[in-house]
C-alpha cells in the first residue's frame, strides 16, 4: 500500500540522489499523523466544549487523584506554559465552574487548584472521547504492533523528555 511519503520520497530521491532522505519515510509519517491526531483531539474535545488546553489542565488535575488539586506550579510543569498564561486559563476555567481556588494549607500566600464534580465528569468524558479516536487511528495495527510502535517511539521521545531543565 503506497502513501503520500512514498510519493515525496520517490520524488526526492529522482531529484536529489545525491542525498539520502531514509529520514522522511518515517518523520513524515509522524508529522503527517500528528496532524491527523491533532485534527482528532479537537473534534473529541469540541464535542465536550472544551479546548485542547482545556483538556491538558482538566486533566492533570484529574490524573492528581483525589482530591484533584495542584499547584500551580505543578500545573505549569505537566502543562509546559508560563506561569501568566497558567493564570490565564485558570481564572477561565474557574468561570466556567470547571475548577476552583483553594488557600494551599502549607503555604499562607499559596493556592492550589482544584478540579471541581462539573470539571471532573467534563474530563472523564473528554478523555474517552479521546480515546475512541486514538483507537480509530491505530485501528489498522495489531496489539503486538501497536505495543513495538509504542516501544519505537518511546525510543525516540525518550532523549528530549529526560533533557534537564
Amino acid at each position: 500500500m503506497e502513501d503520500e511519503v512514498d510519493r515525496l520520497v520517490a520524488a526526492w530521491r529522482r531529484e536529489r540522489p545525491d542525498l539520502d532522505v531514509e529520514p522522511l519515510e518515517v518523520l513524515s509519517r509522524v508529522s503527517r499523523l500528528a496532524r491527523h491526531l491533532d485534527r482528532a483531539r479537537r473534534l473529541a474535545f469540541a464535542e465536550h466544549q472544551l479546548e485542547p488546553w482545556e483538556f491538558d489542565v482538566l486533566t492533570a488535575l484529574r490524573r492528581a487523584g483525589t482530591p484533584y488539586q495542584l499547584s500551580p506550579g505543578q500545573l505549569l510543569t505537566q502543562t509546559l506554559v508560563t506561569s501568566g498564561t497558567m493564570t490565564n486559563r485558570i481564572d477561565r476555567l474557574a468561570k466556567k465552574g470547571l475548577v476552583e481556588r483553594l488557600p494551599d494549607p502549607s503555604d499562607r500566600r499559596g493556592v492550589l487548584v482544584r478540579l471541581t464534580e462539573t470539571g471532573r465528569d467534563q474530563a472523564d468524558e473528554a478523555l474517552a472521547g479521546l480515546l475512541e479516536q486514538e483507537r480509530a487511528i491505530l485501528g489498522e495495527l495489531s496489539r503486538a504492533q501497536r505495543a513495538e510502535l509504542a516501544s519505537l517511539l518511546r525510543q525516540l521521545t525518550a532523549p528530549f523528555d529526560n533533557i534537564p531543565g
